[in-house]
């Protein structure tokens, strides 16, 4: 008698404390933050806090009881499968909020993003789920603001390239047009005024020292016109302009460069030539003051539509951390010049010795 009270007493108190973390986990439950949903395999709603009865704007009776697909759109679901909202694997402890991102609906059929987290639990060989929800709206809201304004950066960023390019060809066409004819006049005029015999003997060598100097300027105003815009990318197309590119950029710097390109391969419009011009340009000006290169490799062919550009150096290589420095402008531009033809560039040093840029441009509708 004594032990069957015993067992009594025991069995009480092991359903006393069952109840006692029942009604703390409803309290929990109940105060929690987060939108908490617990469904059966079946999809139902066996239990839901105020929180997800505040974030679907209803109450909490009718969340229970009602199939999950009322309140929340299944990943990947349409008319002809059935919804699958706890695929294999999903519910595995320790996943993070972002595993779960699906779409709410509201009370009124508004819609809404939600990220969250699964957990499931056996209860008598069959898994209960607790979803633990996240109204994200407000973040893809300041998302897509921030996509917008990027998009309009990029925009004016291509506008102000654009722009410039303009103002550089009309001022090198300017100097070379009217200056350099005005500069070319002179040394013709010099050339005659040497020739005259009476001239005194003392205004011979001042006349070669002007002659000297004219010949300066004219020199330095075509370098001066050709950096503003080549005169190759308009008479020649851009094969030509990257072969002077290339001699200039040699005799400048003493660095070997070879270029690699077939001239049918690159008859481009206007707008791509120039684009394409200024990045090797910005390249080989990056190479020349930072890798401490002995040769350089530009190559530049099609395939499917895209034209692949490659400059590799063999300097001491670009590091991770100076690719994403405010004041890498050159690098910054390249990549703005690449993505304003929705295009693809990667910049490493994974081939060592140096530096290699991989660049991918679709010019389909940029070729002529």
């Amino acid at each position: 008698m004594k032990l069957q009270r015993t067992m009594h007493l025991r069995r009480n108190r092991s359903l006393d404390q069952r109840a006692a973390r029942a009604c703390d986990s409803r309290r929990i439950l109940h105060s929690a933050s987060d939108a908490i949903l617990s469904v059966g395999h079946d999809t139902t709603i066996l239990l839901a806090n105020p929180a997800a009865a505040r974030m679907f704007d209803t109450g909490v009776a009718s969340l229970q009881g009602s199939p999950l697909a009322r309140f929340i759109v299944a990943p990947g679901a349409d008319a002809r499968t059935p919804p699958d909202y706890f695929p294999a694997g999903l519910g595995r402890a320790g996943r993070r909020a972002t595993d779960y991102a699906v779409t709410g609906i509201r009370s009124d059929g508004e819609r809404f993003p939600i990220e969250g987290s699964i957990s499931s639990v056996e209860h008598e060989g069959r898994p209960i789920y607790t979803v633990i929800l996240r109204d994200v709206s407000e973040r893809h809201l300041v998302q897509q603001t921030l996509a917008r304004s990027h998009d309009q950066l990029r925009q004016l960023s291509s506008a102000l390239q654009s722009i410039r390019e303009e103002e550089r060809t009309h001022i090198a066409r300017e100097l070379h047009d009217d200056l350099g004819q005005l500069l070319a006049s002179l040394r013709m005029d010099l050339t005659l005024l040497a020739r005259v015999e009476r001239l005194p003997e003392a205004s011979t060598p001042l006349l070669g020292g002007m002659e000297t100097n004219l010949l300066t300027a004219i020199v330095s105003l075509r370098r001066i016109a050709t950096n503003l815009r080549p005169r190759a990318l308009d008479e020649g197309g851009l094969y030509f302009a990257l072969q002077g590119l290339r001699d200039e950029f040699t005799e400048r710097h003493g660095i070997a460069c070879t270029v690699l390109a077939d001239e049918a391969e690159l008859r481009l419009d206007d707008s791509a030539s120039t684009a394409i011009f200024r990045i090797v340009q910005e390249a080989l000006t990056n190479i020349a003051r930072h890798a401490g290169a002995q040769h350089v490799c530009v190559n530049l062919y099609r395939t499917n539509g895209d034209l692949l550009l490659t400059i590799q150096d063999d300097g001491r290589g670009i590091r991770a951390q100076d690719m994403g420095k405010a004041e890498s402008l050159g690098l910054i531009g390249m990549r703005e010049r690449v993505w304003a033809m929705q295009g693809d560039i990667t910049i490493g040093a994974d081939e060592p010795p140096g530096t290699r840029i991989d660049i991918v441009l679709p010019i389909a509708g940029h070729v002529v």
